[in-house]
């Protein structure tokens, strides 16, 4: 605890540094290009038996250090390649280190819903943390208790206000809007979304099945007949339930729909879904690259929003020690 305590007083910090690791290349450049800093020289090396190092350019010590890495798929090599170049950071006495993680993985791992399993988001918050990390930067948790299972400050930030602004312009092409969320747990992001758009909210009943990750939407809280509908939700994985919503959709009489969610976790078959359903159009974020392939299934539909200037700006403001807050106006 001395030694956090010691890094938080103002003027400790040296220069800001720009890592990336290998899962979001294109996102962390334009951070950094945001930042107004080069990304950092370092060199990842896999061994023949899939071990990885870490070798740093140039020397960290005394440096504010941002390290950019999704934990997407490959999911443990980029969880390896986050805790390993945090280390190397630590060994190497940067000042302060942040672990700026645009989508985490395990999140729906985040509490003991049935018997004999593990909470494995506390597990990796606690990884990151004894590998060196003295805050953490992230997007759109699944759940928000698992800022709990972190005992080192954060920044756990959303992008719906870039959805939420990219939408507004959308309006006056939309007949009648609602929102609607993809299910009851994202009930109260959904209501904010709504009221941020001054459009009704309606609501799927979903289940999920108790022996595996599938679901089944049941019914519809609200009157979409005849409107525009705007599907929101935080991610996609396999798209199971974004097929089950908009069938129900579609069948209770919407008219357009759009799908928009933050994470493009697209699990196969989820693009080969998503370019079947109905939809009008997806709008989406870069937390999680997309492959060229499902871009070229889902064609015209697919709108991608980056997230490079909020975290750029968060990264910026958390090394002059401003309020990250009065972004928006909290």
């Amino acid at each position: 605890m001395a030694r956090t305590s010691r890094r938080e007083k103002k003027g400790v910090y040296g220069d800001i540094k720009v890592f990336a690791g290998t899962s979001n290349p294109e996102l962390a450049q334009r951070i950094a290009d945001y930042v107004g800093q080069p990304l950092s020289g370092r060199d990842i090396v896999t061994f023949p038996n899939d071990n990885l190092m870490v070798r740093l350019h140039g020397s960290v010590r005394g440096q504010d250090v941002y390290v950019i890495q999704s934990t997407s798929r490959p999911v443990h090599r980029n969880l390896m390649e986050l805790l390993i170049m945090i280390q190397t950071l630590r060994l190497d006495s940067a000042a302060r280190i942040t672990a700026v993680i645009p989508y985490m993985s395990y999140a729906r791992s985040d509490k003991k819903d049935q018997p004999r399993v593990p909470i494995v988001a506390r597990l990796v918050a606690d990884m990151i943390e004894v590998a060196g990390a003295d805050r953490y930067m992230t997007l759109d948790l699944h759940a928000g208790q698992i800022q709990g299972f972190f005992s080192i400050p954060g920044d756990v930030l959303t992008a719906f206000h870039i959805l939420t602004a990219h939408v507004q312009k959308m309006l006056k092409k939309i007949h009648d809007p609602v929102v609607v969320s993809v299910d009851l747990g994202f009930a109260k992001k959904a209501r904010n979304f709504a009221q941020q758009l001054d459009v009704p909210l309606a609501l799927i009943e979903k289940r999920r099945t108790p022996r595996d990750a599938s679901t089944k939407a049941f019914s519809l809280v609200g009157d979409v007949e005849g409107r525009d509908v705007l599907l929101i939700d935080d991610e996609v994985d396999t798209a199971g339930s974004v097929s089950e919503a908009v069938t129900l959709l579609a069948e209770s009489g919407a008219r357009d729909i759009y799908l928009v969610y933050v994470h493009s976790v697209l699990s196969d078959p989820a693009a080969e879904r998503l370019a079947k359903l109905p939809l009008t159009g997806i709008i989406t974020t870069d937390t999680v690259p997309i492959p060229e392939e499902s871009r070229q299934m889902l064609a015209d539909k697919l709108t991608v929003l980056s997230v490079n200037e909020l975290l750029g700006e968060v990264i910026l403001r958390a090394h002059e020690g401003r309020s990250v807050g009065a972004m928006f106006n909290e």
